[in-house]
């Protein structure tokens, strides 16, 4: 099987979340930057990368995916800040 990530996008710095799941980061990413991710983050404009996770198996991406997705705001927050303490947007790391 290949790998996964296990990402999050918002529109700003604690600005709304959103958690997803991908094989491919960057094209991805650059989907949500072209309103095409999905209809929630486009509705809500979340173009900003702030978290993201590398698994070695998707499976292994979608339930951590899952578990993110019950966890309390605050807990993501938590967890964006200790890997992106900034809020920059991580899509220009991907393309660097």
């Amino acid at each position: 099987m290949i790998g996964g990530w296990v990402y999050i996008m918002t529109n700003k710095a604690f600005g709304t979340l959103y958690v997803g799941v991908t094989n491919d980061i960057a094209r991805r990413a650059w989907e949500h930057r072209q309103g095409a991710g999905s209809m929630f983050t486009s509705r809500y404009r979340l173009t900003r990368l702030v978290y993201m996770e590398r698994h070695e198996e998707i499976l292994t991406a979608f339930q951590r995916e899952k578990r993110f997705k019950h966890w309390p705001r605050q807990w993501k927050l938590n967890l964006i800040a200790a890997q992106n303490p900034h809020w920059e947007d991580l899509f220009e790391r991907l393309n660097a």
